[in-house]
């Protein structure tokens, strides 16, 4: 049976041993638990980002859920203690089987074969759920596009049909890093001219 356990650093720095099938894991604790979504993406090494979107069904679509108690990962006492206490952070169960196994490898990159195709839709996947934070240069990037075919998707002129839309992450054009850091650097952005505004408006008066 082939079993392995993954391995991560925690926001504290902390070594932390991952559950089998951490997606997995994580759309059966957001389906089943009253867990914060940082809980989850904490226990599972997932991005908080990530999280939310399984929560809203754009990520992870269709993957079923994976029971940690059923599967001796989780104890149900663990997860009421970590519902009662937002602050706290759920433990995997040890086991001596999953601890003799070799660590697994560090995965690869999986890059689909028609991931030029998968641009359109991912641009329009980002100006739906961001239509006023990212500006178009900031899509062109984390799409790897150009601004013009950003403009034309979100103008509804782009050469072709787009008929759906798909996370950028889920098809890897981007990290929810990247994502994260885009969105930082526009509220950033915003919040400094914002506060320009304020400031000439104050010297005019």
């Amino acid at each position: 049976m082939n079993i392995f356990i993954r391995v991560f650093f925690n926001l504290k720095g902390q070594f932390m041993k991952l559950p089998l099938m951490p997606k997995a894991t994580a759309i059966w604790l957001i389906d089943n638990t009253a867990l914060s979504f940082i809980q989850i993406s904490n226990f599972c090494g997932l991005h908080e980002l990530e999280v939310q979107g399984m929560a809203d069904g754009e990520v992870a679509v269709g993957m079923r859920g994976f029971d940690p108690i059923d599967n001796k990962q989780l104890t149900k006492e663990e997860i009421k203690r970590c519902e009662d206490n937002s602050s706290a952070e759920l433990v995997l169960i040890s086991s001596d089987i999953i601890e003799a196994l070799p660590p697994r490898k560090k995965d690869t990159k999986y890059t689909p074969l028609s991931l030029r195709q998968e641009k359109p839709f991912a641009i329009l996947w980002l100006i739906k759920r961001y239509p006023s934070e990212l500006s178009s240069s900031q899509i062109a990037k984390l799409t790897g596009s150009t601004k013009n075919t950003v403009e034309a998707v979100r103008n509804g002129t782009y050469r072709e049909a787009i008929l759906e839309t798909k996370s950028p992450m889920d098809t890897g054009l981007c990290s929810y890093q990247d994502l994260e850091k885009a969105l930082n650097k526009a509220k950033n952005k915003k919040d400094k001219a914002e506060e320009a505004a304020e400031k000439n408006g104050s010297e005019t008066n």
